[in-house]
């Protein structure tokens, strides 16, 4: 077998492995929702004995520190879901198995893997497991994991399917330093867009439960969801700002990329900026992202105009990666795929 061979089979084996990892956190956040339904049938029992009205607002906002201490309490102290761990487990034996398809990639190229479409959805998807599990040490951001997985299953899978193709060598205007430095800190910079889009999403969902828990405040009726978990994961205004955090981050890495391939831009074809629907798009994406932080900063656009600024930004990001790669043409046309 080749090293490229044996790329192919680490990949889907890890594809596999992200799959499991995918069911053991969905079983994961259903076991919440159990629990939440439980406690919450508990309390109710709780206020009828007593003669109370309901959920009141400081049992909503004693919710809401709870599930705030939760996220940022020690892996050690944190609550022993035992399907999360799993999923934990699981998602870190892909991303080995994902290491070293990328890795024997690289090998089989002579070079860094992420010079077209499979590659570098190869190497992106890489990043984003990375960055997940590099802030499960800080964060518990278990009630992620689905979707991170899901997201990876689905972007991995299709590039795997959709954009293979065999090594081949670089083209000239490829065959330089700014391919390690320029590509590498783009596919960061989406790593860190990907998991503030998987925020802004929950926080959407997060926010119309907690609508509904406000609306239902003194009546007797406590208030059902269709996802019950929620109640067990923090408010949509710390779901918001950790998404916030990790999109400014994810947002000087972009700054950089567009400064990186300006520079590159000047190497290969003499001058810095020619309009290239590529080097547009990147440009669309910086001004999406450069505006979400600057209205959430200075202007108030909080919650859910925040959060849909976050979704458009990142649906920016895999447009550019997707389509524009593929069914554009310009002096960027590095898809690999034959044209």
């Amino acid at each position: 077998m080749s090293f490229d061979d044996i790329s192919v089979l680490l990949l889907w084996t890890a594809i596999a492995i992200y799959t499991l990892g995918f069911l053991a956190f969905t079983v994961d956040l259903a076991r919440r929702s159990e629990l939440a339904i439980a406690a919450q049938d508990a309390k109710a029992r709780t206020l009828v004995a007593a003669g109370g009205g309901g959920q009141s607002i400081e049992d909503i906002r004693a919710e809401e520190a709870a599930a705030k201490i939760a996220l940022e309490a020690a892996p050690s102290k944190r609550g022993r879901y035992l399907f999360a761990r799993l999923g934990v487990v699981l998602t870190t034996i892909g991303f080995l198995f994902h290491v070293g398809a990328d890795v024997t990639r690289g090998i089989a190229a002579g070079r860094v893997p992420w010079s077209n479409n499979y590659e570098f959805a190869l190497t992106g998807t890489l990043l984003v497991v990375m960055v997940f599990l590099t802030v499960l040490v800080k964060y518990d951001l278990r009630f992620l994991g689905a979707f991170i997985n899901g997201l990876i299953v689905i972007l991995l899978g299709g590039a795997a399917l959709a954009y293979y193709v065999e090594v081949v060598p670089l083209s000239d205007p490829l065959k330089s330093v700014w391919l390690v430095i320029h590509v590498f800190v783009a596919s960061l910079a989406s790593a860190f867009f990907a998991l503030a889009f998987a925020l802004s999403v929950v926080q959407l969902l997060q926010s119309r439960r907690e609508r509904n828990a406000l609306a239902a405040v003194g009546t007797d009726a406590a208030p059902r969801t269709r996802l019950p978990f929620l109640r067990t994961l923090p408010s949509a205004e710390v779901l918001e700002s950790l998404a916030y955090r990790f999109a400014i981050i994810g947002f000087v890495l972009w700054t950089f990329t567009l400064i990186a391939g300006a520079i590159w831009a000047n190497d290969a074809w003499g001058r810095y900026w020619g309009f290239d629907t590529k080097e547009v798009w990147t440009f669309v994406i910086w001004v999406v992202y450069a505006g979400y932080i600057h209205a959430r900063a200075t202007r108030g656009w909080r919650g859910t105009r925040s959060a849909w600024l976050s979704i458009v930004g990142f649906t920016a990001v895999i447009f550019n990666f997707t389509i524009v790669n593929q069914f554009f043409q310009g002096l960027h046309s590095y898809s690999g795929l034959p044209s």
